[in-house]
């Protein structure tokens, strides 16, 4: 795979963000992704953006072009990409392409989400149309029952019970407490999980991520372009992998594999030559506890029916073997939809080259992964990022 730099970061806060535009939001994160990069902006070739939800929340579609026009340069390429909660990570996925193609130098990757001006109602059915309409949404299972569906499968496969689910809402919530881009700091036990109400039997209401607004952009760049312009990132992007899953659950033949995921972790791992052993540090899509345990099998670092319990025997901690959502995760971080694969990007260039709150956690570490999914993993964009040699 072609050298690609990551040359900057930037994000919003994730939360709720009332009174602010997405324009807003993505203006903020874009600004400082490019100051950091010391990249000027009109050198960028393409601007890949991710967004799910705009027409319901802001009745605003053709985003791409609104999101471009503050870049201050005219002809550029600007792509909206919309793949549910994957959005994020596709964009990135996107770029990716872009430069190893050759078709571009640098690019611009972001993604927003405001979502916290609807109603819970109304966000609840908005995501909800990234399921099968036919054979879910009509019939009414909204998310949190399709990743209930996805426990108990895998509960009653392979065992496990709520509190091993509610070690990883905790773990999560202790990350996060330390992360001043996180939505919640404040710090939960695994009794205080298993005692709120449930949403879905066997999920209470804190193995679920909460409604977010927010924006997340880097900067990246060719290794040709680096030399030319005497730039020196310190995190590569080094394997970039897509996988896609039937939409419908109802069509897939095991509910307790996400083979979206695991197709693009082979294609990630490929591209970098790295094999799960390698990974120091892991950014997982959790927007719900049982989603952090199918993750962590899909991406290879735990056997099926091994990662139920990761979180309580304390392998994902922040000193454990494998550290695993040391932003806070979706769960605790938040998880404004189309922003939130980019800023796992965000969290992760930030761990490796040690400049982020938590990275004291991971001393030395040099190979990272990031795991963005759509949906129930119907789609799934992964991403091995390393200190750049």
């Amino acid at each position: 795979m072609a050298e690609i730099l990551i040359a900057g970061v930037g994000t919003t806060t994730f939360g709720d963000h009332a009174g602010r535009t997405g324009r807003e939001l993505f203006a903020e994160a874009r600004s400082s992704a490019l100051a950091e990069s010391a990249v000027s902006s009109s050198d960028i070739d393409a601007l890949y953006y991710g967004n799910y939800m705009g027409e319901t929340a802001e009745r605003q579609s053709h985003q791409a072009p609104l999101m471009a026009s503050g870049i201050g340069t005219t002809g550029l390429e600007a792509t909206r990409v919309e793949n549910a909660c994957a959005s994020g990570g596709y964009a990135v996925a996107d770029g990716v392409r872009a430069i190893e193609s050759g078709a571009a130098d640098v690019v611009l990757v972001g993604g927003l989400e405001r979502m916290t001006n609807l109603e819970t109602a109304e966000t609840t059915a908005a995501l909800a149309r990234a399921a099968d309409e036919l054979h879910e949404g009509r019939p009414g299972l909204t998310f949190p029952g399709a990743y209930a569906l996805l426990a108990d499968a895998y509960m009653e496969r392979f065992g496990g019970t709520r509190e091993d689910l509610a070690h990883i809402a905790v773990k999560n919530h202790e990350n996060a407490a330390t992360n001043p881009n996180a939505q919640f700091h404040n710090e939960i036990s695994v009794a205080d999980v298993l005692e709120t109400p449930q949403v879905a039997d066997p999920l209470g209401l804190l193995d679920a991520c909460p409604i977010s607004d927010g924006a997340a952009a880097a900067v990246l760049i060719s290794g040709e372009y680096a030399a030319e312009h005497n730039l020196s990132p310190a995190v590569a992007i080094t394997g970039s992998g897509r996988g896609t899953d039937s939409l419908s659950l109802q069509e897939r033949e095991d509910l307790t594999r996400t083979k979206a995921a695991e197709s693009a972790a082979q294609a990630a791992y490929s591209g970098a030559d790295v094999t799960a052993d390698d990974v120091d540090v892991a950014e997982v899509h959790d927007c719900f506890t049982i989603a952090e345990v199918l993750a962590l099998e899909a991406l290879g670092f735990y056997q099926p029916g091994e990662a139920i319990t990761a979180a309580r025997d304390g392998e994902t901690a922040h000193d454990g073997q494998l550290p695993t959502n040391l932003s806070g995760g979706l769960k605790a971080k938040g998880h404004p939809v189309g922003a939130t694969g980019v800023g796992q990007l965000v969290e992760l260039t930030k761990l490796l080259a040690g400049t982020h709150p938590n990275a004291n956690a991971v001393p030395g570490a040099e190979v990272g992964v990031t795991h963005n999914a759509g949906g129930t993993v119907a789609t799934a964009a992964v991403h091995v990022l390393e200190v750049a040699r």
